[in-house]
């Protein structure tokens, strides 16, 4: 896929935040796997595609309500754990952080923080099994610490605020459509990352001039200022 090219300068970013699952993390396809096989259990069959259009970058809460909408079945109380202790088996064993983060983040000279829809205790785990919790440490907000999650912008602004950064300094990494939404409603710039295992042999188109990148190498091409490999050049 061809990457679009930002119409505009940034070079008043103060702060890249990162959405968890599908950008940090080569998440999606697990928690896709389980989550269809557990539906199934309970009489209710979804492909990946409906998975995709309904559940990808939303909550756990927006999920159950697209659930009951759709098949008229309301999940059971202990679904909710099942699924999770289910998911961090499977994180334990075939977890990775997304191909080429970890230079990334390394070269990355600007404060950086996470912006997810995850349950918290997912995402400690998640960082925490692939050596990211080191990187981030407590700079995480979650769908937990606000009332309504993404398409709303609230979680950015919330993240945002929490690194003392104003919304129109920030840029967000995302993966989903949910997100990319939030993060303008937000007014902040946003690029989608397509490098992750659920986005592979498919299409994915952009919003206006949201830049797609689908490897982590083109994010210094599109922001060369944000990296230290840039500064040391000056």
């Amino acid at each position: 896929m061809e990457q679009k090219k930002p119409t505009a300068t940034y070079t008043d970013i103060e702060l890249v935040i990162f959405d968890c699952d599908g950008v940090l993390i080569d998440s999606e396809i697990l928690c896709k796997s389980v989550l269809i096989s557990m539906l199934q259990d309970l009489g209710v069959k979804i492909d990946g595609d409906y998975f995709d259009r309904h559940f990808l970058g939303k909550s756990y809460d927006s999920a159950k309500a697209q659930i009951a909408e759709d098949f008229d079945i309301s999940l059971p109380v202990a679904f909710r754990d099942d699924y999770l202790t289910a998911l961090l088996a499977v994180f334990a064993e075939e977890l990775a952080p997304t191909n080429g983060l970890e230079d990334l983040l390394h070269r990355l000279v600007l404060p950086k923080c996470i912006a997810t829809s995850s349950h918290p205790e997912r995402v400690a785990f998640s960082l925490k099994t692939t050596a990211l919790d080191s990187i981030f440490n407590s700079d995480i907000t979650t769908s937990a610490e606000v009332t309504r999650g993404k398409p709303a912008p609230d979680i950015f602004l919330l993240a945002a605020k929490k690194m003392g950064v104003l919304p129109e300094k920030c840029l967000v990494i995302e993966d989903s459509d949910a997100g990319i939404i939030g993060a303008l409603s937000a007014g902040m710039k946003v690029v989608k990352y397509t490098g992750a295992s659920h986005f592979e042999g498919k299409q994915s188109n952009s919003f206006g001039e949201v830049p797609v990148i689908n490897s982590w190498c083109a994010l210094p091409e599109l922001y060369p200022t944000l990296f230290d490999d840039y500064n040391r050049g000056r």
